[in-house]
């Protein structure tokens, strides 16, 4: 059977066919489909990328609907990874697609490392599986790019790239920096950040399950534009490498 490419012809017309077939050789790594990495999972999709594994253990929750890919009324309780797995194949019916249906501990984590992705996008929300991903993928030394907080924010046009020593007005970065020095991690990984200032009014308790004690309020577009931007620093990363 002859696969048909013409769906990428208008991403072929901007970036070339060479370029092209490096997303079609590459495999990358979607870690946390929430309102991030659900959408940056679709557009690494959509670029034509030839292989994905895509990482979330977590169910559609009603408070999703406002900001997640996943999320709709009518699928409260089902897998994330399964909706967005039936998604992507849908958009490319010719993608290898790994899924894996679990929370990030150490274990999955060195497991999933193994599988040697070409670059990884780590868009986990919870602070203690977040820096055990970062610490353990950051040693494996494959590329990546991290999403820090989307929540507390309204204007997506401050979205920056930075390294991690780089990040202020945050305080996702801000914990994420300090248990990363626990790691004697200090710099060297790339991070989507919004310097705008947080509203701080926005954050509230949590029952402390899935490792999160507190959250803050988020807008519909905020984590799609968070999403879109790692999505592009992993495509453009490996059409230049």
């Amino acid at each position: 059977m002859t696969t048909d490419f013409s769906w990428l012809s208008r991403t072929e017309l901007l970036i070339g066919k060479e370029k092209l077939g490096k997303l079609a050789q590459s495999h990358v790594m979607v870690v946390g489909l929430g309102g991030v990495g659900s959408f940056a999972a679709e557009y690494i999709a959509r670029a034509g990328v030839g292989k994905m594994t895509i990482i979330d253990g977590d169910v559609v929750d009603p408070t999703n609907r406002n900001r997640q890919l996943p999320a709709l009324s009518t699928n409260h309780g089902v897998s994330k990874a399964e909706i967005m797995a039936e998604r992507l194949s849908a958009i490319n019916p010719e993608l290898e697609l790994n899924v894996v249906k679990e929370f990030v501990n150490p274990e999955m984590v060195e497991r999933m490392l193994a599988l040697k992705p070409d670059y990884l996008i780590d868009a986990i929300d919870s602070i203690t599986p977040k820096v055990t991903f970062i610490s353990l993928a950051i040693r494996s030394g494959i590329p990546m790019v991290s999403s820090m907080g989307a929540g507390a924010k309204i204007d997506p046009t401050q979205l920056r790239v930075v390294d991690i020593s780089k990040t202020y007005n945050c305080p996702f970065a801000q914990q994420i920096r300090k248990y990363l020095r626990k790691h004697n991690i200090r710099k060297g990984l790339k991070v989507a950040f919004s310097p705008e200032k947080p509203i701080k009014e926005s954050l509230m308790l949590t029952d402390g399950s899935n490792f999160k004690k507190s959250a803050y309020g988020t807008i519909s577009y905020m984590p799609a534009a968070f999403g879109g931007v790692v999505a592009s620093v992993a495509i453009r990363d490996i059409m230049t490498r």
